[in-house]
């Protein structure tokens, strides 16, 4: 087992089985004897949570890009002091659906915010932290938001339309493409048993990668006390 537990994100536009996909993942890492939690974003603290319910729930697209982001960057910070840093430094492997890709993709690529900010906020958000692994289900924003059903969606389903859907997905394979080693890209417009043969591979070549070499590679020590 590595020193400390391995970091891994869920990613991926709407209806892509970010949730379904987290879940399998972390009963795989389980029942291999990793030690694991599961936790989401934004959410998975109690402020978090707050603040999701404040950010999905309505249908009111006015919300500013930026007090947008603030708020999922609010969000994101709480979570990992209180839950993801913690559990990384103890040895516990997190599996987390969504991080800060996300808002990258969305308020960045969808709503035209500019990525240099964007990339400042998640630094002072997250204090460095990177993913080890982050797996990007992909999918066309039309054949996901159809997967969505009336009482699933969000505001983002709602409120925004399908060219700021291809956005969204445009900016998540520019941001896959920038860091090919530490994404997987698997199409997740496929059956979903061929998608989970898809996560659970990259999952189980980042096992490896520690196996051989003691540690996860990470470029830089991103877990400071």
């Amino acid at each position: 087992m590595p020193t400390r537990g391995w970091f891994i994100t869920i990613e991926g536009p709407e209806g892509s089985g970010k949730t379904t996909h987290a879940g399998r993942l972390l009963a795989y890492l389980e029942a291999n004897g990793v030690r694991a939690i599961g936790t989401r974003e934004p959410g998975g603290t109690a402020l978090g949570e707050h603040i999701r319910d404040l950010l999905l729930e309505s249908a009111d697209r006015d919300h500013d890009p930026l007090a947008d982001a603030l708020l999922f960057s609010a969000a994101r910070r709480q979570l990992v002091q209180e839950v993801i840093r913690p559990a990384l430094l103890a040895g516990t492997t997190v599996v987390c659906a969504r991080f800060a890709d996300s808002t990258l993709a969305y308020q960045g690529y969808g709503s035209g915010l500019p990525l240099d900010d964007l990339r400042a906020l998640e630094r002072v958000a997250t204090g460095g932290l990177k993913p080890d692994l982050t797996v990007l289900l992909d999918v066309p924003p039309e054949v996901g938001l159809r997967r969505k059903g009336p009482d699933d969606r969000t505001r983002f389903e709602l409120a925004f339309d399908l060219d700021f859907h291809a956005r969204v997905r445009d900016g998540f394979l520019a941001l896959a493409a920038a860091e090919p080693r530490r994404f997987a890209v698997i199409d997740a417009s496929t059956a979903t048993g061929a998608v989970w043969e898809a996560v659970r591979a990259a999952a189980d070549r980042l096992i490896a990668s520690s196996e051989a070499s003691g540690e996860p590679e990470r470029a830089g020590e991103r877990i400071q006390r």
